[in-house]
């Protein structure tokens, strides 16, 4: 990697079509120079960069405490989070009513990707960046993934890298500033800034950082816990969306790869229009009660507090555990802390069909207790199959057995991603994108899915609360598909 190409600070916004993003994508090499490269760079990082985690009883967390009052989970400082309580009544569900452990945590934090163009590509810096809670160790990750806490030294910590970049990115402001929430299942009300920054000028790149061309993102999403959860969001949040892909990407191979295309087309048909979607949602954020209190950790019905554990009395959904944690390579060497820790792998898909040429993701309009707005738009299937033998029938997921029993020629996408390793343990879900039999529909009035298209997912993903976390994964994992290409080089990581 030589010198950036300079640009003028007033064709800021001009950089940020999706032609730019496009070629980047297309800059997708194959073959074993990319793989041993890659590799060479990953096992160096994996030297510096580490954590030892151990499992410790609750009571034994340096620097929290449990309130005497309420028994809910905080740090000394106030800071960082706390576990409380929640109470949740949603009378029209499957399931009327619940109480679970759930996540505060008020502050907005910073997941940013600084970008530059090389050559003209643009490319991607991002870091080699290691979580407590990850299946696999290292992850790769965006520039910058830090809570308010971490950026404002509550940690006592270094400075976060390149932070000052997102902080202060011009006169013409990134190319990408939005809120998005958090898993609703987990959280209650989180959001972080997604941002994507170009960098004009000379980056001094540091030490476990690389930059990526996003075809070369594209690969990696397709190898097991690599991508970290912070990367795929903001990723998901470039413009990909235009009528002449074609022409930076090259004529597509097959027809879910055209249908694909004429999906990221802005003027090509949809079964439902913009206008009617927003009115969709807007419809079932108005007629969906939810009524949510936080109350005491403390005898919170159904669930238990042992030394080692919060857990459920059904032994199913999730548990809160404490680790102690020893790192290499982060701003902070050693803390303690609470973290989830969910029982079994889940699933998370789109279903997809093309109507009239134009390649459609059946989105469902979901309700998560932790949600800021009610409803967001979640993947067709989005479960923990296991948890269900301890739910009502009709909690079942309505598209899981079309998902689980797909004929594997359908299923385009394939590969088992954690998520957010900083406060879940070893959480991860197989994603899918699956090509639906033909008979597979909704009706057009369907109260709770909607078939929409690429371009329309693009639109809503320039505002906040309408995409859920797992959906803006899966439309990552969706653009990458634009571009046919070797799988991802094997990458060896050893589970802590």
């Amino acid at each position: 990697m030589t010198e950036a190409t300079a640009r003028p600070a007033s064709r800021r916004r001009t950089a940020a079509t999706p032609l730019r993003v496009a070629a980047s994508a297309r800059a997708r090499p194959d073959g074993p120079a990319f793989r041993q490269d890659f590799h060479d760079w990953f096992a160096e990082a994996a030297k510096r960069t580490f954590t030892w985690v151990e499992r410790v009883p609750l009571d034994e967390l340096a620097g929290w405490r449990t309130d005497p009052g309420t028994g809910n989970l905080r740090h000394h400082t106030g800071g960082f989070f706390t576990v409380e309580g929640l109470e949740v009544r949603i009378p029209d569900g499957p399931v009327p009513a619940w109480s679970q452990p759930i996540i505060n945590q008020p502050e907005i934090g910073v997941l940013g990707i600084l970008v530059q163009e090389f050559d003209g590509i643009l490319h991607c810096l991002m870091q080699a960046k290691v979580e407590p809670g990850n299946a696999n160790g290292l992850q790769i990750s965006p520039t910058v993934q830090a809570t308010r806490s971490n950026y404002t030294g509550v940690h006592g910590g270094r400075p976060v890298p390149y932070l000052e970049l997102f902080r202060d990115p011009g006169p013409d402001g990134p190319l990408v500033d939005v809120r998005q929430s958090e898993q609703g299942s987990a959280f209650h009300h989180k959001r972080n800034r997604n941002m994507v920054v170009e960098a004009y000028g000379d980056v001094e790149v540091h030490e476990g950082f690389r930059w990526f061309t996003l075809g070369e993102l594209h690969r990696l999403l397709a190898e097991d816990d690599l991508v970290n959860m912070d990367a795929r969001t903001v990723l998901s949040c470039l413009p990909f969306a235009d009528a002449r892909l074609a022409r930076e990407l090259g004529p597509p191979d097959d027809e879910f790869r055209a249908a694909l295309f004429r999906s990221c087309d802005p003027s090509a048909g949809a079964r439902h229009s913009l206008d009617s979607v927003l009115s969709w949602i807007t419809e079932a954020r108005t007629r969906t009660e939810v009524r949510v209190r936080r109350v005491p950790l403390a005898g919170l019905p159904g669930w238990h507090r042992t030394p080692e554990r919060i857990s459920h009395e059904s032994g199913a959904f999730f548990d809160v555990i404490g680790v102690r944690v020893e790192a290499g390579g982060r701003e902070v060497a050693q803390w303690a802390q609470p973290m989830i820790e969910p029982h079994g792998t889940g699933v998370v898909a789109f279903l997809t069909r093309s109507i009239d040429g134009v390649l459609h993701v059946l989105m469902h309009a979901r309700v998560e207790a932790g949600y800021t707005d009610v409803v967001e738009l979640a993947p067709t299937v989005q479960c923990t199959p296991d948890s269900y033998a301890h739910l009502p029938g009709s909690a079942r997921p309505r598209f899981l057995d079309a998902v689980e029993a797909a004929d594997p020629g359908r299923i385009r996408f394939r590969s088992v991603l954690s998520e957010e390793g900083g406060r879940f343990h070893h959480a991860r879900n197989r994603y899918l994108i699956v090509e639906s039999d033909a008979d597979t529909d909704v009706a057009p009035d369907d109260p709770d899915y909607r078939w929409m298209t690429v371009h329309q997912l693009v639109e809503l993903l320039r505002h906040s609360h309408y995409l859920n976390i797992q959906a803006r994964s899966l439309v990552a994992c969706l653009q990458s598909l634009l571009v046919p290409g070797e799988p991802a080089p094997t990458v060896e990581r050893k589970v802590p």
